[in-house]
């Protein structure tokens, strides 16, 4: 996604937030009961659209964002559907890689308020989610690569009955006030995604969490893939070996070694667990008629983009390091890429984080002695309490070279930047990248 592809008025994003945040007042309520029955007044779309089904606690938006581009190159019209968006709307409903159009978006939004009716009371997800598989059938695709929401057994997007594949990425602590408070029960709540007898793709995860989703495969008949990362190369290129089924004449079927190299231009090691999820998933498709050459999926490798991970961004003339790392596995994952860089600096972090975060894990994983941190706000969202963010980073690291308070992430930015010989790093929540990208392009 490019930075023009991120521009719109604010007239048009106002006319969009009104209608959205008039159902914002039902906060979040994990539930099917309003999906379905507004899936049944918009004429059941969701039947009408092949889908692969992605979730996991960390890792599914880049999946969503390779097996989109994959197919997208193998010649297929491809809907994607991911969240949070950075700055609009509109970047959570992609066609062929591309947002849809504000106008698009808001017609469609108005159709399914149109459905509503009695004593239905949707959530904002909901009604997104609702007018997403209208988009999706509107716009004739011919796959829809989908991910949940939240957790995944009850969540608005799992009105899908037969996927063409599930896939569950990772399973780490989050959001345990409503998945539960440990591995075992969230994995149950992603599994809820599995459906009987249709493939599902698992990554790389504790055996707690993969023994609650090998058995709810098993009891559901559901064929399983357990692919390996890819094996990282020099300058940025990678290898997958695998394994593909083909089938033999009065033999029944073969299982033939399966190697694809190509180019990885999304930063981290963390990439080559989520690549080799798309290129497992795409290769089963194509047993199953997809027409999938080597070359799309290489090049759609090659080409995909996912705007504010682990990713270096030019601003006022400071290359800084943009990620939105959030939680402790995704906070492990950024520091993991600092310490593989060639050239260790001192790290400047400007960090904003929600309230319902784990604060001191994530202060544990990051931070280093001789550090700085900069703490700002996350706007219009619950945002932790700097004052104790200043005392928790003291205590976590007492060797700080210093913490200091901003209460606007670009003067955080500002005074990072000023440093000398230093890595600068923006972090700690994708709404206050949505924040300090959305003011940057404009």
């Amino acid at each position: 996604m490019d930075n023009v592809s991120l521009h719109q008025t604010s007239e048009q994003d106002q006319s969009i937030d009104r209608l959205l945040g008039s159902y914002a007042r039902f906060g979040v309520k994990l539930g099917l009961e309003n999906s379905i029955r507004l899936m049944a007044a918009l004429g059941d779309p969701q039947k009408r659209v092949p889908v692969i089904h992605v979730t996991g606690s960390n890792g599914k938006g880049s999946v969503c964002a390779y097996l989109s581009s994959i197919f997208h190159q193998a010649g297929y019209r491809v809907g994607r559907y991911t969240s949070p968006h950075l700055i609009h709307w509109t970047e959570r409903i992609c066609i062929d890689d591309e947002p849809i159009g504000w106008e698009t978006l808001l017609r469609a939004l108005q159709v399914v308020q149109s459905k509503i009716s009695g004593d239905l009371e949707p959530t904002q997800f909901e009604v997104l989610t609702a007018a997403m598989w209208r988009i999706f059938v509107d716009q004739s695709v011919d796959i829809a690569i989908v991910e949940v929401g939240l957790g995944g057994r009850l969540d608005a997007t799992n009105v899908i009955d037969e996927p063409l594949a599930s896939i569950i990425t990772s399973i780490s602590l989050e959001h345990v006030e409503r998945l539960g408070d440990t591995l075992a029960k969230i994995a149950f709540e992603k599994a809820g995604i599995i459906k009987t007898g249709c493939p599902l793709i698992v990554g790389q995860m504790p055996e707690e969490a993969a023994a609650v989703i090998v058995r709810r495969g098993y009891d559901l008949y559901s064929p399983m893939s357990f692919p390996q990362p890819a094996q990282a190369m020099a300058q940025g290129w990678a290898v997958y070996e695998g394994f593909e089924l083909f089938e033999l004449e009065e033999e029944g079927v073969a299982l033939v070694p399966r190697s694809l190299t190509f180019e990885l231009p999304l930063q981290g090691a963390v990439q080559l667990g989520n690549v080799s999820l798309a290129i497992a998933t795409a290769l089963l498709l194509r047993q199953d008629g997809w027409d999938i050459p080597n070359e799309a999926i290489t090049q759609g490798i090659a080409k995909t983009q996912w705007v504010g991970r682990l990713q270096w961004y030019n601003w006022r003339g400071h290359k800084i390091l943009i990620d939105g790392a959030h939680n402790s596995d995704s906070s492990m994952v950024l520091r993991s890429f600092l310490d593989s860089q060639p050239t260790i600096l001192p790290t400047h972090w400007v960090i904003g984080m929600l309230a319902t975060k784990n604060h001191r894990e994530m202060f544990e994983t990051l931070l280093r002695s001789g550090d700085s941190v900069y703490l700002v706000p996350v706007p219009e969202h619950k945002s932790a309490d700097l004052a104790m963010l200043v005392e928790l980073a003291k205590s976590v690291r007492p060797n700080l070279e210093r913490v200091w308070v901003f209460d606007d992430v670009m003067k955080g930015l500002k005074a990072a930047t000023d440093a000398q010989n230093t890595t600068v790093v923006l972090c700690g929540s994708l709404y206050l990248l949505g924040n300090f990208l959305r003011r940057d392009s404009t």
